[in-house]
């Protein structure tokens, strides 16, 4: 083998274990960042992996006569380079809120539970006839901001004559954060009895949309807080309970999932440090209340776009081309870290059957064709729930049931307003509890 062919063969031998002892150390630099749970920004896992890498090189050179001792760093100087993006904020580190909407006034309203609120406030906008209980939206997320295509749909609740209300939940949209450990199920609950009681206008109509829902049956089931709802409607409703959240079953006709075009704009996960953030959160390799990113930075940092096909799984197979643009960029706010949380705290609660079976709050049950949700998330509530009246089957739409595509506005408007106004259903009551065995079966 000629000399040149022999030293390229050697190069290469030598590049391939400096690259993969620098995935070596990216490896234990990732482990040690779950061990400390991120701590100190993730310095506390950067400087162990670089003194073990260093500790090495050291060793593998000594008998090497310089400058060739220099030759076994390159692979610490490569795991440097790329752990260290880990380890630097790329946006503000101190809570970025979106700017004021155009069309609605931003009211910031402190609830006796310490939460401090963004309040949106759509006085009825029809002469007559005008309703006296006011309307309280509650959406989805958990902790995320209102989308303008939400903010569409109470404007048209609002031209039927109700006095609608919504708030971001603590730590989502305009509101102020909490710390970590407040985010629970339960402190979602307390907001929504202290804000009614803010509204100081009696009992109030509720229509709660997902994790929303979550927390109106959840309301339900506490008679404290259901003698502040005059209705309850209960809309694509989250898990209410540990048991619940654990149920693997039936799901909705096929979603947009995987057919729709990819989400476009910039993506947090794109950068390393918000990738390994955001991916072990996930994983529950790192807690909630990380000292990898703090809980203002991962909010400054997430992006529309990284929801990916979560969004696409709100709409119907038939709209995979169509969905329409749920939020502005300036708008979208999501706290990854904050909704984990909550979702863990629900994951870990009791079940609340046996309180919810009390309820005596007249409520509607809205189920989507198309739902990505498990299908006995919203069937538990309505075998456990004696006082919800009548079940509206959505078809032809998916989980964001109001999302301005062809009539879905002016159907579920028509659903919702039929309902608080004690008026005959336009759809018939389906599934009814005997009928629930027979809908997990068919619609799925």
């Amino acid at each position: 083998m000629p000399k040149s062919a022999t030293r390229l063969v050697r190069f290469t031998g030598r590049l391939l274990q400096a690259l993969a002892a620098a995935a070596m150390l990216v490896v234990v630099f990732l482990a040690l960042i779950t061990l400390t749970d991120g701590a100190g920004s993730g310095l506390a896992a950067w400087l162990p992996t670089l003194g073990v890498g260093a500790v090495l090189a050291t060793w593998r050179g000594r008998r090497r006569i310089w400058p060739a001792r220099l030759v076994p760093f390159l692979p610490v100087v490569v795991a440097a380079a790329l752990t260290a993006s880990v380890c630097i904020p790329t946006v503000p580190t101190a809570r970025r809120y979106p700017p004021a909407l155009p069309f609605v006034t931003t009211q910031h309203w402190s609830l006796t539970t310490g939460s401090r609120v963004a309040v949106y406030h759509y006085p009825s906008a029809h002469p007559s006839p005008r309703h006296p209980i006011p309307l309280v939206y509650l959406n989805g997320g958990p902790v995320r901001g209102i989308s303008v295509l939400d903010h569409r749909f109470l404007q048209l609740l609002a031209r039927q004559g109700y006095d609608v209300y919504a708030y971001e939940q603590a730590g989502g949209g305009r509101s102020d954060l909490l710390p970590m450990g407040q985010y629970t199920i339960s402190r979602s609950v307390s907001d929504l009895a202290a804000f009614i009681d803010r509204l100081n206008k009696g009992k109030a109509d509720v229509l709660g949309f997902s994790s929303g829902g979550a927390v109106l049956t959840r309301a339900l089931a506490d008679p404290r807080v259901a003698a502040r709802l005059h209705r309850a409607i209960i809309a694509e409703p989250g898990p209410m309970d540990g048991p619940t959240a654990h149920i693997t079953g039936h799901k909705g006709r096929a979603s947009a999932r995987g057919l729709a075009p990819a989400p476009t704009g910039p993506r947090s996960t794109h950068v390393p440090r918000y990738a390994v953030a955001f991916g072990l959160m996930r994983l529950g390799l790192l807690t909630p209340d990380t000292g990898l990113i703090g809980q203002a930075e991962g909010d400054n940092a997430f992006t529309a776009a990284d929801l990916g096909s979560d969004t696409a799984s709100a709409y119907c197979a038939h709209d995979a081309h169509r969905i329409p643009t749920e939020d502005t960029a300036q708008n979208f706010s999501f706290s990854p870290a904050a909704s984990l949380r909550i979702q863990q705290t629900v994951k870990d609660s009791p079940s609340i059957a046996p309180q919810l079976r009390r309820s005596r709050t007249p409520a509607m049950l809205m189920i989507a064709a198309c739902s990505s949700q498990v299908r006995q998330w919203a069937t538990v509530a309505l075998a456990n729930d004696p006082a919800i009246q009548r079940t509206q089957y959505m078809p032809g739409v998916g989980h964001h049931m109001w999302n301005g595509l062809d009539d879905n506005n002016d159907r579920a408007v028509a659903v919702i307003t039929a309902f608080l106004q004690g008026k005959p259903a336009p759809l018939p009551n389906y599934p009814a509890r005997d009928e629930i065995p027979t809908f997990l079966r068919d619609h799925k």
